[in-house]
């Protein structure tokens, strides 16, 4: 048997126990968690194929081909080489970023060789895929900043000393008028337009730039210059993978096999891609304790696909997790918090994902929040004159801005919680109360209601105990 064959016989012992239970759980985050750094070299070409299609939206021309690819290279003694193309677009890297270098680690310890382009000269044309308008071009600057964090941000899920890093302004910085004219001219324009985004903007009138009908093309150069054997990219990427077999023939070359990873969805649950610009995004720099609540803030819809995405669960083990929930044999509730921990342990470790998940149990399961001892606290006698927006997000720092806190309020997520003798009672607090004074809002909060005790401002899922009452 393999040695993943081997790690799954073990996890699966342990995804038909109780999951609610913390020694068992612990034990199955530490199995699936030692797989990010499992040798998989042992995997047949066809087990290879078969690991990297099952996380695959597409695999061009097929599966089959790429097993096939896989043993060639073997018998040759060498294995695949791998491209993913980076364009330096944002300092912030999420969850969603990650998908694709997990698969690159697969490739890596499988025993292939990965290429990381790094689109200095790309980047500022400007990637058109999926916009109504024409992307910003980046500067130097821009690139060097955006860079500079995502190494270090994607590290936990991915070897770097095992990378070879190529910035494609080594070879399209020198490509010449006549030799870009020589591409261009055996590329169909029609090839070019066929892109949904591209026939939606025309038709709206708001029209092409020739910028950007060139980026698929210089990115495609890039597949060339490094004689890829497979391209790796998110789905939306495929048009430009391929025009990269398309380039790749006009030099003469073996066109490159295309893997498409999904574009996950965010943990707001609306459908929306997951980007910072939705706020339903999980950053990858973010505490053990703010993943793990996030995690544990998504639909349960989003659990197959966040296990297919970001663990190292085979399809046999999220089925047979999935198979207990729809057997009532496993609560939704303990699967997500297994889920979360697997992320967590990803990007902090096991100690810190079975804190996070005690902490969560703490706040969110217990009776009293007395029982949590590392709570944030705001003082009245500090505090009380500021407005309620301006603390959540200036002293508390639950939100990145005021405006995101009236946000939380119009939502219906900002309360007051009142623990008594009896229990805990939840207090809403109107958009209108988020911009007035603490101090103001919560003694009369509590005499409307006729209520005394502990007091807690809850915004969202974060929460800190209100002092000096």
């Amino acid at each position: 048997m393999t040695r993943l064959g081997d790690s799954v016989t073990r996890a699966s012992e342990l995804l038909a126990q109780d999951l609610s239970i913390d020694k068992t759980v612990e034990q199955l985050l530490t199995e699936t968690g030692s797989r990010r750094s499992l040798d998989l070299s042992d995997l047949s070409a066809t087990e290879q194929a078969a690991l990297i299609a099952a996380r695959a939206v597409d695999v061009l021309p097929s599966e089959e081909k790429l097993a096939e690819t896989i043993a060639a290279k073997r018998a040759e003694g060498k294995g695949l080489q791998v491209k993913l193309g980076i364009d330096p677009t944002g300092a912030e890297v999420h969850l969603g970023h990650a998908v694709p270098v997990i698969i690159l680690s697969r490739f890596q310890r499988m025993g292939h060789e990965v290429t990381l382009i790094i689109g200095d000269i790309t980047a500022k044309i400007g990637d058109p895929s999926g916009r109504t308008a024409e992307r910003p071009a980046l500067t130097d600057a821009d690139i060097t900043r955006n860079l500079a964090g995502y190494r270090d941000q994607v590290k936990p899920f991915f070897d770097f000393e095992k990378v070879r890093f190529r910035h494609n302004s080594e070879w399209l910085a020198g490509l010449t008028f006549p030799q870009l004219i020589g591409i261009l001219s055996q590329v169909p324009a029609s090839q070019l337009l066929q892109r949904d985004d591209f026939r939606t903007r025309l038709a709206a009138g708001s029209g092409l730039t020739m910028s950007e009908l060139i980026y698929p093309v210089a990115m495609a150069v890039d597949s060339a210059e490094i004689a890829t054997d497979l391209e790796l990219g998110g789905m939306d990427q495929l048009l430009n993978m391929q025009m990269g077999r398309k380039v790749m023939e006009i030099y003469g070359q073996r066109p490159q096999l295309i893997a498409t990873n999904a574009l996950i969805e965010g943990t707001d649950g609306s459908g929306a891609k997951m980007s910072k610009s939705k706020d339903n995004y999980v950053a990858l720099n973010a505490s053990a304790e703010d993943v793990f609540g996030k995690i544990m803030s998504i639909p349960d819809r989003l659990m197959a696909p966040y296990l297919r995405a970001w663990t190292e669960w085979t399809d046999a083990e999220i089925d047979l997790a999935l198979a207990r929930v729809e057997a009532k044999t496993l609560h939704p509730m303990d699967l997500k918090r297994v889920l979360a921990g697997d992320v967590v342990t990803a990007l902090h470790g096991i100690d810190a994902a079975m804190a996070a998940r005690h902490g969560f149990a703490a706040q969110f399961s217990r009776k009293s929040f007395a029982e949590v001892g590392t709570l944030p606290s705001v003082d009245l006698a500090e505090h009380g004159s500021e407005g309620i927006a301006a603390l959540l997000s200036k002293v508390l720092e639950f939100t990145p801005s005021a405006s995101a806190a009236r946000r939380i309020a119009k939502q219906n997520g900002l309360r007051l919680i009142v623990e008594t003798d009896g229990g805990q009672r939840a207090l809403v607090l109107a958009e209108a109360d988020a911009l007035r004074p603490l101090g103001e809002v919560v003694p009369e909060k509590l005499a409307e209601a006729d209520l005394s005790g502990a007091v807690y401002l809850k915004a969202g899922r974060k929460i800190a105990e209100v002092r000096g009452l």
